[in-house]
């Protein structure tokens, strides 16, 4: 596991035979069919068609970041030391590329956004800082630094063909159906063992580069690897993206992982120790926390073992209950 469908349908009705008024002779039958559009998932643009100019240069600088996060910001970066080593690229694959790899081909084209997480409208700004703060368990960046707008620059060049407003198919990360069981760390630890190990190590503490600049398989756990606040420490998001991404190298057209699998080895990960962080103005509406938030207070009766581990059916059934 490496840091670490949308569903087409095609509806046909049945052929009808149509009659005409004037004559009451028979035609012969029509058939009439109503399609859905396929909805094509989103590609990244060539990077052979950045520009060769200043603007072009930001563009490649800002996809270097993404890629190398670590060898300019990390413990041993070349322009600050304030994240923990891992890449964004960790968690947004191929440098934010991948379909259903939790990409950024929407994120031009949607912020600024309101986001109940804040409670506010958010900034791509807002979004970036949030990674870094968070899956980097690190410092945000200033908002006018080179750095940042590089990144933006990657961004916006990624999304431009997408239209405003618009998430394309394949963007972030696919929803798997929930388990009608808790999601169980000690099966997952077994998917982990057979599946995730070889790259990720038995530990979990993934494998360094050669000069220790970075990592080639981030750490799953421990005091590395992504904090108690970031997005993949929510079951749904684990599970989704291990289950289009993992073992590394298969995508959503390959998956090897079972449905269950993917829900249990999320488990096993996030049982394990890592760094804690307290965002205290998180969600300010506590009715908006996700199913799978796994800290209260929450605005129900159930309890925060099952926020984290499910049967998440009941708890969606009880919202659904309340919003009616």
């Amino acid at each position: 596991m490496h840091f670490f469908r949308s569903h087409i349908t095609t509806l046909v009705s049945a052929s009808v035979v149509m009659f005409s008024c004037r004559n009451n002779k028979q035609e012969p039958p029509t058939p009439v069919q109503a399609k859905t559009k396929k909805a094509a998932v989103w590609q990244a643009p060539d990077t052979s068609t950045i520009p060769h100019s200043p603007k072009g240069d930001m563009i490649r600088y800002g996809r270097e970041l993404i890629a190398h996060t670590a060898t300019y910001l990390g413990p041993k970066g070349s322009i600050r030391q304030q994240t923990n080593g891992m890449n964004c690229q960790n968690c947004h694959l191929d440098a934010g590329t991948k379909p259903w790899g939790n990409n950024y081909s929407g994120v031009y084209a949607t912020y600024p956004r309101f986001r109940a997480r804040s409670g506010n409208m958010e900034t791509m700004v807002k979004r970036v800082n949030d990674c870094l703060s968070r899956s980097l368990n690190g410092k945000p960046l200033d908002s006018t630094c080179h750095e940042m707008k590089a990144i933006l620059a990657y961004m916006q060049w990624l999304g431009r063909d997408v239209p405003k407003g618009k998430t394309p198919a394949g963007s972030g990360i696919k929803k798997l159906a929930y388990l009608n069981r808790a999601a169980d760390p000690q099966k997952g630890k077994q998917v982990y063992e057979t599946k995730c190990q070889r790259c990720h190590g038995a530990d979990g503490q993934g494998i360094m580069q050669p000069d220790q600049s970075g990592y080639v398989y981030p750490p799953l756990w421990g005091p590395h690897s992504y904090n108690t606040a970031a997005g993949l420490y929510r079951l749904s998001h684990f599970a989704g993206y291990v289950k289009d991404n993992m073992p590394f190298g298969i995508n959503y057209r390959t998956a090897e992982l079972k449905d269950e699998e993917a829900w249990d080895v999320a488990a096993f990960v996030n049982s394990q120790p890592r760094p804690v962080a307290h965002f205290i103005k998180d969600w300010p509406v506590i009715a908006s926390k996700p199913i799978d938030h796994p800290f209260g207070p929450y605005a129900d009766t159930f309890s925060q073992q099952q926020h984290k581990y499910g049967p998440f059916g009941p708890i969606q059934q009880e919202q659904k209950l309340n919003i009616h």
